[in-house]
């Protein structure tokens, strides 16, 4: 461990191969990933919500509710779907030891979502729309955490001349070395990167799902929610089995995160047609509408009571607004500039 200060019972600074510690204690970095990777997402949730006619401070909101049930979520499927007992659940040494599943947190997660739109009385498809596929973003970041835990890698990679990084990740047998320090280790054996081909393939599936976002503004809302359900539990279906035995969640011999991918894979795909077959009863087609406005995001979505939405050039439908008011000392600086940039008068 390379420390930068030393108190009498430890290190008060330092940094070492799972973490960073801060006044004697250590944040995992598995912790900062997870983090970093809601904080990106919120921000560019909140892009997505201004460009397809929302208040994007509605994002604030959601942050709040969402996070803290997504993560209590997250630790509960985990628990329940390894058998872990009850007492073990919530007490602090078992949770500094790990534990949390990301089925769990994007369950928790959209019903949170779900019930603050229901409160707040508006259309938490659109909403979810610009959310959900964000998650991917967040998953991808995640994954990386397990790296530095040494965790969700394949089988052991045999043959020496795939014993390179990314395609393969050295595993160190001791219980005290983790993530880079293995690669230091002349005991580590080569396993299969699942964590790595997982991240990556959840990049490439939030890239489509934003940029088709982004271009995107006809009906019905909730296919993009529907897109996420599919491209993950298709994901996790396929490398759920890969994985090294110990990294599945099989309490009472079922393995959980399999099933409850293919169930997330499957709905999706039920929802994408059951929103489909409505459209099509209601608008006379499939996608947009033959009966009015095929658009799906004319209706402007408040954050609060007196919200009222100005011209912006990022929004989709901005340029329907008038410009936001000039403030006073906006005015007063447009009119020093303007003083500024008078010729001299003849004297």
């Amino acid at each position: 461990m390379h420390t930068l200060l030393l108190a009498s019972n430890g290190p008060l600074f330092g940094i070492n191969e799972r973490g960073i510690i801060i006044f004697g204690f250590e944040v995992y970095f598995y912790a900062i990933c997870i983090v970093a990777g809601m904080i990106l997402a919120a921000y560019l949730s909140a892009l997505l919500m201004r460009r397809r006619n929302i208040n994007n401070d509605l994002i604030l909101t959601l942050f709040i509710v969402c996070i803290p049930s997504a993560l209590v979520c997250a630790r509960l499927y985990y628990c329940i779907t390894d058998g872990m007992p009850i007492a073990q659940w919530f007490a602090w040494e078992s949770i500094r030891n790990g534990g949390l599943s990301i089925l769990g947190g994007v369950m928790g997660g959209v019903l949170a979502g779900l019930i603050v739109c229901l409160v707040k009385k508006i259309d938490f498809l659109r909403v979810a729309d610009c959310v959900v596929l964000n998650i991917l973003v967040a998953q991808a970041m995640g994954r990386w955490g397990n790296f530095f835990n040494k965790e969700v890698y394949g089988a052991e990679v045999t043959n020496p001349a795939f014993h390179w990084f990314p395609f393969a990740v050295p595993v160190s047998p001791s219980g005290s070395i983790f993530g880079i320090g293995s690669f230091s280790d002349p005991s580590a054996e080569w396993h299969y990167a699942f964590f790595f081909y997982e991240s990556c393939i959840n990049l490439i599936g939030w890239a489509l799902l934003f940029w088709a976002a982004w271009k995107w503004d006809k009906k019905p809302n909730g296919l993009f929610v529907c897109a996420y359900f599919v491209w993950y539990g298709l994901v996790r279906s396929i490398m759920e089995p890969l994985r090294d035995s110990s990294f599945i969640l099989s309490g009472g011999g079922v393995p959980w995160s399999l099933v409850t991918s293919i169930i997330l894979m499957v709905a999706g795909l039920i929802g994408a047609g059951v929103l489909l077959f409505i459209n099509y009863r209601k608008e006379g087609s499939l996608i947009g509408s033959k009966k009015g406005d095929p658009c799906g995001i004319t209706e402007y979505i408040k954050a609060y009571k007196d919200d009222v939405p100005y011209y912006d050039k990022i929004n989709m439908l901005g340029a329907n607004y008038s410009p936001a008011p000039v403030t006073e000392k906006k005015s007063k600086k447009n009119k020093k500039d303007s003083d500024d940039n008078e010729p001299p008068k003849e004297q």
